[in-house]
């Protein structure tokens, strides 16, 4: 199981160029979280500075606005979420709802604040490819406003 773990994380593009024994520490450290159909992984202003790894199952991730929840995304195995309060330290802009079982790997700041005292390098290299990652989805984002704006014209 820990190398199916391994190799999902070296799948992950925030895991890009991490090497495998900083990887395998982040494992051995990380807390693994599992959820039945329809539980929260976390809900919407919620305080928690973790990131999850999906390694089984799907999640929906839901905003709510002006009263109304609306679906931003669907992810499945292989996929993270929860990058955001990782990397600013606000509450949950969404809330995580499992679609079916859900098997997860969390990984606290406090975990890779551990990281930061034996490998600064590999630290700042994950928190790097966080960056990348919240810009390809903010860009994605940016993409399907704009669709939406100029469909509905």
């Amino acid at each position: 199981m820990q190398q199916k773990r391994l190799s999902i994380l070296q799948g992950m593009p925030i895991f890009g160029g991490i090497d495998e024994n900083t990887l395998s520490y982040l494992l051995s450290k990380a807390i693994l979280i599992k959820l039945q159909k329809d539980e929260y992984f976390f809900k919407e202003d919620d305080l928690d500075n973790s990131i999850y790894i999906l390694e089984v199952g799907r999640v929906a991730i839901y905003r709510y606005w002006q009263n109304k929840r609306y679906k931003l995304r669907v992810l499945r195995e292989g996929d993270c979420f929860g990058e955001m309060a990782l990397m600013d330290c606000k509450p949950r802009s969404a809330e995580v709802v499992a679609l079916e079982e859900c098997n997860a790997i969390q990984i606290t700041s406090g975990q890779l604040a551990e990281l930061y005292q034996t490998s600064p390098e590999q630290y700042t290299l994950i928190y790097m490819n966080l960056g990348r990652e919240v810009c390809r989805r903010l860009r994605d984002a940016d993409t399907r406003l704009f669709m939406n704006d100029h469909v509905n014209v």
